[in-house]
């Protein structure tokens, strides 16, 4: 009597390795090349959260600058994102001088025409650094400074 039910083990394979295919993920943001995950990630995605902030003259730049370091004669270039928004009256960097999201950061903001008072480092606590993260802390550093919105 033939068995009914059985099914082919081949087909089986290629079944389950055609899933496996599909399931893969594509890499995640922050596995981008640094300039690109800047350029093509954090910068639109910061402007978009100004926007629900109810800020929409924000311009955010990724440039090589001087690294304002206190006390040295000649300051170190360092990769910044420089934010101006409310007519360009505020500005704020973060500083990326490893070239890399998972290393260390940091942090300024000052009044149009004022020298930052202070660098501070920024996201030290925080053992995985996602773009979510970084969007979410740079908003919460300005909405500390009450610059987006009244506390």
């Amino acid at each position: 009597m033939p068995e009914k039910n059985k099914s082919n083990p081949d087909a089986q394979g290629a079944k389950s390795k055609s899933s496996k295919a599909k399931k893969e993920k594509p890499p995640a943001p922050e596995d981008k090349p640094f300039p690109e995950f800047i350029e093509q990630e954090y910068l639109p995605a910061l402007k978009t959260a100004f926007g629900k902030q109810g800020i929409d003259d924000v311009e955010v730049n990724f440039v090589k600058e001087k690294f304002p370091i206190p006390g040295l004669s000649t300051q170190p270039d360092c990769w910044q994102v420089i934010g101006r928004f409310a007519n360009g009256q505020r500005q704020f960097n973060v500083y990326f001088p490893d070239e890399d999201i998972k290393e260390q950061k940091a942090f300024s903001c000052a009044p149009k025409g004022a020298k930052p008072s202070t660098l501070e480092s920024f996201m030290i606590d925080e053992r995985k650094v996602s773009l979510d993260l970084l969007v979410f802390y740079t908003i919460q550093r300005l909405n500390a400074q009450k610059w987006l919105a009244r506390n």
